[in-house]
């Protein structure tokens, strides 16, 4: 009987582990079909990861996504988030779409860029620090 208990715990552990500060499900407010294209980026400070960066597409478009995970978020309020897509060659980032205060999540704007290489792009910006991270490039 322990070992069974003890093997509960270990896999209910291991489940809190695996959601901890992520985002479970994204829902776009300007298409309500959109596919994740590319592998999820990491926003670091220091050795903490604070957010993901993510490309989508759908509805003829490209959308740049940045969600700051919970556990940052719980103590760190004084941040703005910004996402957009990085075509290659450009030498700024389109579709940029900036934050609120604190915001968790933003969706850039969509990008008439599906022809094109891009990267899904996203930073956070504080007073006391810059963030940020690209997605692989997807062409």
């Amino acid at each position: 009987m322990q070992k069974k208990i003890g093997s509960v715990v270990l896999a209910a552990a291991a489940l809190a582990l695996a959601f901890t500060g992520q985002a479970q499900a994204e829902t776009n407010p300007s298409c309500s079909s959109v596919t994740q294209i590319g592998a999820t980026a990491y926003v670091k400070h220091g050795s903490a990861t604070i957010a993901s960066v993510k490309q989508f597409k759908g509805c003829g478009k490209n959308w740049g996504y940045i969600y700051v995970w919970d556990s940052w978020r719980a103590n760190h309020r004084d941040y703005i988030p910004t996402a957009a897509i990085q075509v290659r060659g450009a030498e700024f980032p389109t579709g940029d779409k900036q934050g609120a205060r604190g915001q968790q999540e933003v969706w850039s704007y969509g990008t008439d860029t599906l022809d094109k290489c891009t990267r899904g792009w996203g930073d956070l910006v504080a007073e006391s620090y810059i963030e940020g991270a690209q997605t692989q490039e997807r062409c």
